[in-house]
């Protein structure tokens, strides 16, 4: 699946974009000022420079070592230090108790992973710590307006809920709203929206 990725950020230009996802955007505040957080599936960065232009510690995490190093160009052009690594979520360990906020922006996953992978998230996030995460659902094959074709990569509200059983969700919706994201993720989507925290 690298090789899928590898070939799309090769391409000339920033495949999503470098503007930040505009929900992240709106719910960045209930983050801890200057807290630690880890971006997944970052790809090239826009949502990781723009946390880091906000003065935050953040770890951004994908597969792709070119969507990765075009975040590192990015970085170094909005002038902030941006920490990246290399990996595969099915193998990486979430450092356990020591994320401030977890950010989850499109980062689709096959049923069985995205529940390991959230649950490892849970187990590391920091007393007060937020998961942020935006997400396509089913009825976004409706639209055809950007992410994946496939039912199995596509989370509903009451899957989220199970995944982060234990912390508090303090958003939980599946809405209808217009996405400009790049030349990939562009109209009318359908999408599933959490903000959940750890108790202090």
């Amino acid at each position: 699946m690298s090789a899928y990725w590898d070939e799309r950020y090769g391409r000339e230009g920033y495949y999503y974009g470098t503007q930040p996802n505009d929900f992240l955007v709106a719910q960045a505040a209930r983050m801890a000022p200057g807290g630690r957080v880890l971006c997944l599936g970052e790809g090239e960065g826009r949502n990781a420079v723009w946390l880091a232009e906000q003065g935050y510690a953040v770890l951004a995490i994908d597969q792709s070592q070119v969507g990765l190093a075009k975040a590192a160009a990015w970085a170094a052009e909005r002038g902030v230090r941006l920490p990246a690594q290399c990996a595969d979520l099915a193998d990486y360990q979430v450092t356990p108790g020591h994320w401030d906020a977890i950010v989850s922006i499109w980062c689709h996953l096959p049923d069985g992973l995205r529940r390991d992978v959230h649950r490892r998230c849970v187990r590391g996030l920091a007393p007060g710590g937020v998961i942020i995460l935006e997400a396509y659902t089913p009825e976004q094959l409706r639209h055809r307006t950007g992410g994946p074709t496939s039912l199995d990569l596509l989370p509903t509200l009451a899957l989220l809920r199970e995944d982060f059983q234990g912390l508090q969700i303090l958003h939980g919706e599946e809405c209808e709203r217009h996405v400009a994201e790049g030349s990939r993720h562009l109209g009318l989507s359908a999408v599933v929206q959490v903000v959940a925290q750890r108790a202090v």
